[in-house]
Protein backbone atom coordinates (compact mmCIF):
# COMPACT_ATOMS: atom_id res chain seq x y z
CA UNK A 1 0.00 0.00 0.00
CA UNK A 2 1.27 3.44 -0.93
CA UNK A 3 0.82 6.66 1.04
CA UNK A 4 0.13 10.21 -0.03
CA UNK A 5 2.44 12.82 1.48
CA UNK A 6 0.80 16.25 1.75
CA UNK A 7 3.22 19.14 2.36
CA UNK A 8 1.38 22.21 3.66
CA UNK A 9 2.92 25.65 4.00
CA UNK A 10 1.92 26.89 7.45
CA UNK A 11 3.67 28.86 10.19
CA UNK A 12 0.96 29.83 12.72
CA UNK A 13 1.12 27.34 15.61
CA UNK A 14 -2.51 27.60 16.70
CA UNK A 15 -3.78 27.04 13.16
CA UNK A 16 -1.34 24.17 12.76
CA UNK A 17 -2.73 22.36 15.83
CA UNK A 18 -6.31 22.77 14.61
CA UNK A 19 -5.33 21.54 11.16
CA UNK A 20 -3.67 18.40 12.55
CA UNK A 21 -6.90 17.53 14.35
CA UNK A 22 -8.96 18.03 11.18
CA UNK A 23 -6.54 16.02 9.05
CA UNK A 24 -6.55 13.22 11.62
CA UNK A 25 -10.32 12.98 11.30
CA UNK A 26 -9.96 12.81 7.50
CA UNK A 27 -7.73 9.73 7.80
CA UNK A 28 -4.23 11.20 7.94
CA UNK A 29 -2.08 9.03 10.22
CA UNK A 30 1.38 10.57 10.51
CA UNK A 31 2.63 14.13 10.87
CA UNK A 32 5.98 15.93 10.73
CA UNK A 33 6.06 19.49 12.07
CA UNK A 34 8.70 21.87 10.73
CA UNK A 35 9.20 25.61 11.12
CA UNK A 36 7.14 26.64 8.11
CA UNK A 37 5.55 23.39 6.92
CA UNK A 38 3.35 20.57 8.14
CA UNK A 39 3.86 17.22 6.40
CA UNK A 40 0.97 14.78 6.69
CA UNK A 41 0.58 11.19 5.48
CA UNK A 42 -2.55 9.27 4.50
CA UNK A 43 -3.11 5.81 2.93
CA UNK A 44 -3.65 6.23 -0.80
CA UNK A 45 -6.99 4.41 -0.69
CA UNK A 46 -8.35 6.89 1.90
CA UNK A 47 -7.16 10.03 0.13
CA UNK A 48 -9.85 12.28 -1.36
CA UNK A 49 -8.16 15.06 -3.30
CA UNK A 50 -11.24 17.27 -3.45
CA UNK A 51 -11.74 17.14 0.32
CA UNK A 52 -8.19 18.16 1.23
CA UNK A 53 -8.15 20.80 -1.50
CA UNK A 54 -11.35 22.37 -0.17
CA UNK A 55 -10.17 22.28 3.46
CA UNK A 56 -6.88 24.01 2.68
CA UNK A 57 -8.51 26.48 0.31
CA UNK A 58 -10.82 27.59 3.15
CA UNK A 59 -7.76 28.21 5.32
CA UNK A 60 -5.85 29.97 2.51
CA UNK A 61 -3.03 27.43 2.67
CA UNK A 62 -0.98 26.15 -0.25
CA UNK A 63 0.15 22.52 -0.49
CA UNK A 64 1.59 19.81 -2.69
CA UNK A 65 1.10 16.04 -2.76
CA UNK A 66 3.62 13.27 -3.33
CA UNK A 67 3.23 9.49 -3.53
CA UNK A 68 5.36 7.64 -0.93
CA UNK A 69 5.86 3.90 -1.63
CA UNK A 70 5.55 1.71 1.46
CA UNK A 71 9.09 0.38 1.10
CA UNK A 72 10.53 3.90 1.38
CA UNK A 73 8.87 4.74 4.68
CA UNK A 74 11.61 3.46 6.98
CA UNK A 75 14.16 5.64 5.22
CA UNK A 76 11.86 8.66 5.55
CA UNK A 77 11.52 8.14 9.30
CA UNK A 78 15.21 7.45 9.82
CA UNK A 79 15.97 10.78 8.21
CA UNK A 80 13.40 12.80 10.18
CA UNK A 81 12.70 11.01 13.48
CA UNK A 82 14.55 12.68 16.36
CA UNK A 83 14.81 11.33 19.95
CA UNK A 84 12.27 12.64 22.45
CA UNK A 85 12.89 13.21 26.16
CA UNK A 86 9.69 13.58 28.18
CA UNK A 87 10.67 15.69 31.18
CA UNK A 88 13.20 13.75 33.30
CA UNK A 89 10.97 10.70 33.04
CA UNK A 90 11.24 8.82 29.75
CA UNK A 91 13.38 8.81 26.60
CA UNK A 92 11.91 7.71 23.27
CA UNK A 93 14.44 6.82 20.59
CA UNK A 94 14.98 4.60 17.58
CA UNK A 95 17.62 1.88 17.31
CA UNK A 96 19.69 4.05 14.99
CA UNK A 97 20.00 6.87 17.56
CA UNK A 98 23.29 7.02 19.45
CA UNK A 99 22.76 8.93 22.68
CA UNK A 100 23.29 8.65 26.41
CA UNK A 101 19.99 7.99 28.21
CA UNK A 102 19.60 9.76 31.57
CA UNK A 103 15.94 9.00 32.29
CA UNK A 104 14.64 6.04 34.33
CA UNK A 105 12.61 4.72 31.39
CA UNK A 106 13.66 4.07 27.80
CA UNK A 107 11.43 3.14 24.86
CA UNK A 108 12.83 2.08 21.49
CA UNK A 109 10.43 2.89 18.65
CA UNK A 110 10.60 2.45 14.90
CA UNK A 111 7.44 4.37 14.11
CA UNK A 112 6.88 3.76 10.39
CA UNK A 113 3.44 5.22 9.67
CA UNK A 114 1.89 4.77 13.11
CA UNK A 115 0.82 7.62 15.37
CA UNK A 116 2.63 8.02 18.67
CA UNK A 117 6.32 8.82 18.88
CA UNK A 118 6.30 11.26 21.79
CA UNK A 119 6.76 14.22 19.47
CA UNK A 120 3.13 15.23 19.35
CA UNK A 121 1.65 17.05 22.33
CA UNK A 122 -1.09 14.45 22.90
CA UNK A 123 1.38 11.59 23.32
CA UNK A 124 3.56 13.67 25.62
CA UNK A 125 0.50 14.64 27.69
CA UNK A 126 -0.48 11.00 28.09
CA UNK A 127 3.02 10.02 29.15
CA UNK A 128 3.29 12.88 31.64
CA UNK A 129 -0.02 11.94 33.28
CA UNK A 130 0.87 8.22 33.27
CA UNK A 131 3.87 9.13 35.41
CA UNK A 132 1.53 9.92 38.29
CA UNK A 133 -0.74 6.87 38.01
CA UNK A 134 -0.09 3.64 39.88
CA UNK A 135 0.42 0.86 37.33
CA UNK A 136 1.80 -1.64 39.84
CA UNK A 137 0.06 -4.97 39.16
CA UNK A 138 -2.61 -3.13 37.16
CA UNK A 139 -4.46 -4.53 34.20
CA UNK A 140 -4.35 -1.89 31.46
CA UNK A 141 -5.97 -1.29 28.07
CA UNK A 142 -4.37 0.86 25.37
CA UNK A 143 -7.24 1.82 23.04
CA UNK A 144 -5.77 2.93 19.70
CA UNK A 145 -2.20 1.86 20.40
CA UNK A 146 -0.52 3.29 17.27
CA UNK A 147 3.20 2.56 17.66
CA UNK A 148 2.49 0.86 20.99
CA UNK A 149 4.41 3.50 22.93
CA UNK A 150 1.86 3.90 25.75
CA UNK A 151 1.41 0.15 26.15
CA UNK A 152 5.18 -0.26 26.40
CA UNK A 153 5.36 2.49 29.02
CA UNK A 154 2.49 0.90 30.97
CA UNK A 155 4.47 -2.34 31.29
CA UNK A 156 7.62 -0.44 32.26
CA UNK A 157 5.60 1.27 35.01
CA UNK A 158 4.59 -2.10 36.44
CA UNK A 159 1.35 -3.19 34.75
CA UNK A 160 0.75 -6.91 35.19
CA UNK A 161 -0.89 -7.11 31.76
CA UNK A 162 -1.64 -4.72 28.91
CA UNK A 163 -4.07 -5.25 26.05
CA UNK A 164 -3.22 -3.03 23.07
CA UNK A 165 -5.79 -2.65 20.29
CA UNK A 166 -5.83 -0.78 16.98
CA UNK A 167 -8.01 -1.21 13.90
CA UNK A 168 -5.27 -0.07 11.51
CA UNK A 169 -3.27 -2.92 9.95
CA UNK A 170 -0.07 -0.87 9.68
CA UNK A 171 -0.31 0.15 13.35
CA UNK A 172 -0.93 -3.47 14.35
CA UNK A 173 2.20 -4.61 12.50
CA UNK A 174 4.32 -1.72 13.76
CA UNK A 175 3.20 -2.05 17.39
CA UNK A 176 3.89 -5.80 17.27
CA UNK A 177 7.46 -5.07 16.13
CA UNK A 178 7.93 -2.41 18.81
CA UNK A 179 6.64 -4.72 21.57
CA UNK A 180 9.24 -7.31 20.55
CA UNK A 181 11.91 -4.60 20.35
CA UNK A 182 11.15 -3.53 23.96
CA UNK A 183 10.69 -7.06 25.37
CA UNK A 184 7.08 -6.17 26.25
CA UNK A 185 6.13 -9.73 27.13
CA UNK A 186 3.14 -8.70 29.23
CA UNK A 187 1.53 -6.84 26.32
CA UNK A 188 -1.03 -8.57 24.10
CA UNK A 189 -2.09 -6.92 20.84
CA UNK A 190 -5.32 -7.36 18.89
CA UNK A 191 -6.37 -5.75 15.63
CA UNK A 192 -9.80 -4.12 15.83
CA UNK A 193 -11.73 -1.63 17.88
CA UNK A 194 -13.18 -1.88 21.38
CA UNK A 195 -15.35 -4.83 20.34
CA UNK A 196 -12.33 -7.16 20.36
CA UNK A 197 -11.95 -6.64 24.13
CA UNK A 198 -14.93 -8.88 24.88
CA UNK A 199 -16.00 -8.79 28.52
CA UNK A 200 -12.63 -7.67 29.86
CA UNK A 201 -12.38 -5.07 32.62
CA UNK A 202 -9.34 -2.94 33.37
CA UNK A 203 -7.80 -0.89 36.17
CA UNK A 204 -6.48 1.72 33.72
CA UNK A 205 -7.65 2.58 30.20
CA UNK A 206 -5.47 4.73 27.94
CA UNK A 207 -7.21 6.32 24.96
CA UNK A 208 -5.24 8.73 22.80
CA UNK A 209 -7.47 8.85 19.72
CA UNK A 210 -9.80 11.69 18.71
CA UNK A 211 -12.97 13.33 19.96
CA UNK A 212 -15.40 11.46 17.72
CA UNK A 213 -14.13 8.00 18.65
CA UNK A 214 -14.03 8.88 22.35
CA UNK A 215 -17.61 10.13 22.23
CA UNK A 216 -18.73 7.07 20.27
CA UNK A 217 -17.26 4.63 22.80
CA UNK A 218 -17.68 6.57 26.06
CA UNK A 219 -20.35 4.24 27.47
CA UNK A 220 -18.38 1.15 26.47
CA UNK A 221 -15.22 2.55 28.05
CA UNK A 222 -17.15 2.97 31.30
CA UNK A 223 -18.29 -0.68 31.15
CA UNK A 224 -14.73 -1.90 30.63
CA UNK A 225 -13.28 0.08 33.56
CA UNK A 226 -13.21 -1.43 37.04
CA UNK A 227 -14.68 0.50 39.96
CA UNK A 228 -12.08 2.97 41.21
CA UNK A 229 -10.18 2.65 37.94
CA UNK A 230 -8.76 5.45 35.78
CA UNK A 231 -9.53 6.51 32.21
CA UNK A 232 -6.84 8.75 30.70
CA UNK A 233 -7.65 10.24 27.31
CA UNK A 234 -6.16 12.67 24.84
CA UNK A 235 -6.24 13.44 21.13
CA UNK A 236 -8.29 16.46 22.18
CA UNK A 237 -8.08 20.20 21.66
CA UNK A 238 -8.89 22.72 24.36
CA UNK A 239 -12.27 23.45 22.78
CA UNK A 240 -13.18 19.74 22.98
CA UNK A 241 -13.08 19.66 26.78
CA UNK A 242 -16.67 20.66 27.53
CA UNK A 243 -18.32 18.14 25.20
CA UNK A 244 -16.00 15.33 26.32
CA UNK A 245 -16.44 16.03 30.02
CA UNK A 246 -20.21 16.29 29.65
CA UNK A 247 -20.37 12.94 27.85
CA UNK A 248 -18.08 11.32 30.43
CA UNK A 249 -20.17 12.57 33.34
CA UNK A 250 -23.35 11.26 31.70
CA UNK A 251 -21.64 7.87 31.25
CA UNK A 252 -20.84 7.82 34.98
CA UNK A 253 -17.22 9.01 35.13
CA UNK A 254 -15.83 11.54 37.59
CA UNK A 255 -13.37 14.09 36.26
CA UNK A 256 -10.06 14.32 38.11
CA UNK A 257 -7.87 16.75 36.14
CA UNK A 258 -7.07 18.30 32.78
CA UNK A 259 -3.55 19.04 31.52
CA UNK A 260 -2.77 21.25 28.51
CA UNK A 261 0.14 21.54 26.09
CA UNK A 262 0.18 23.60 22.87
CA UNK A 263 -3.63 23.89 22.74
CA UNK A 264 -4.03 20.11 23.20
CA UNK A 265 -5.36 18.53 26.39
CA UNK A 266 -5.43 15.25 28.27
CA UNK A 267 -8.18 14.48 30.76
CA UNK A 268 -8.11 12.00 33.64
CA UNK A 269 -11.36 10.40 34.83
CA UNK A 270 -12.16 7.83 37.51
CA UNK A 271 -15.03 5.40 37.93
Amino acid sequence: MQYIQTIIEIEENELRELLIAELNEMGYEGFEENTDTLIAYIPEDQYIQGAIAELLKQKHLSYEDNVIPKQNWNAVWEENFQPVIVEDFCTVKADFHDLIVNTPYLINITPKMSFGTGHHATTRLMMMQMRHLSFNNAKALDFGTGTGILAILAQLLGASSVLAIDNDEWSYENATENFARNSSDRVEIKQGSLEVVGEGKFDIILANINRHILLQYMTELYKHLKGGGHLLMSGLLVEDETIIVDAALIAGFKKEKTDMLNNWISILFTK
